[in-house]
């Protein structure tokens, strides 16, 4: 795939969030009311204080339960026990992954820029709803891992979260898995991991996204695909090079091959998909071009990461 063309980088808050952008997104929240036994209180500091504990239903007397959770109202009318379920929204905390190797440095609009723009996106709503934000850049540089911001939370942390994000470049390669190991095993609490990712890594996808799923985080994926990767504008003779490790080769573009090019991303595509299925991993692909209000409003609100 072919390069960017050479354009500003996003330097700050307003390149990568408009005033059009924020209105869309004003009043979304992340989804995090969890069913669990008896009356908690509530941590997380939402702007739907009071809502925080919800009755939501009940499940019979099982042996250690809590008998102060136990519906004697019940007992009284069926000589039965049973235990009130509650919904609370707890604390939770937002953790952004943006894949920084420099096949995201292609495509028109560029894959990259629409990363930093949705995850700006994204971050703005965790942080305006007081949620925790950390974000982490994958690169190549010790570890996997070239650059990490933590514990943001409020409103006032946006120009943090925004210069951080417009201090990212695509570069290099580097172990996916390496990477997700690193992010595993610094990730604590619960609440949800969003990764921004092309996921075409050399060494594959599997290892790393195990890595990251589970002990107390609900991963979502976002692939992001230029429209030059899903219908190929080449023809003729070319050498093609790879912008991460320079391998090269040389091809003749016709229509059998733009054929089975084709075929191979559909079958790469749905071996992701069957893969992150089998593993309650949220999977949304986009191509570069989606507005960032539509991957949020409806892609990531129809996938319950939003509300």
């Amino acid at each position: 795939m072919l390069r960017t063309p050479p354009q500003p980088r996003p330097q700050s808050l307003d390149d990568l969030l408009d005033s059009a952008l924020i209105a869309h997104i004003d009043r979304l929240d992340l989804a995090s009311r969890r069913v669990f036994t008896g009356k908690l209180r509530g941590e997380r500091r939402s702007k739907r204080r009071g809502q925080s504990v919800e009755f939501a239903d009940h499940r019979q007397y099982g042996e250690g339960d809590d008998i102060r959770h136990i519906d004697w109202n019940i007992y009284g009318r069926l000589d039965r026990l049973f235990v009130k379920l509650f919904l609370e929204e707890e604390d939770l905390a937002l953790h952004l992954v943006l894949d920084c190797s420099e096949s995201h440095d292609t495509g028109q609009p560029g894959k990259f820029l629409f990363m930093q723009k949705a995850a700006m996106a994204l971050g703005y709503v965790g942080l305006v709803n007081l949620n925790r934000v950390a974000a982490t850049a994958m690169g190549p540089r010790e570890g996997s891992i070239w650059s990490a911001i933590r514990d943001l939370r409020g409103r006032r942390r946006l120009h943090e979260l925004a210069q951080w994000i417009c201090s990212l470049q695509p570069r290099g390669a580097f172990s996916f898995r390496q990477a997700a190991q690193r992010i595993a095993l610094a990730r604590r609490g619960r609440g949800v991991m969003v990764l921004f990712s092309d996921c075409f890594f050399k060494e594959g996808f599997e290892a790393g996204l195990k890595l990251l799923v589970g002990r107390g985080f609900d991963l979502f994926v976002v692939q992001v695909l230029s429209p030059q990767e899903v219908n190929p504008p080449l023809t003729g003779d070319l050498r093609l090079k790879d912008v991460e490790d320079a391998d090269q080769a040389e091809v003749t573009i016709s229509a059998p091959l733009l054929k089975r090019y084709k075929a191979n991303l559909a079958a790469y595509a749905a071996e992701l998909g069957l893969f992150c299925a089998r593993r309650e991993i949220n999977l949304i692909t986009v191509q570069s071009d989606l507005p960032v209000e539509t991957l949020l409003l409806d892609f990531m609100r129809k996938r319950g990461l939003l509300t």
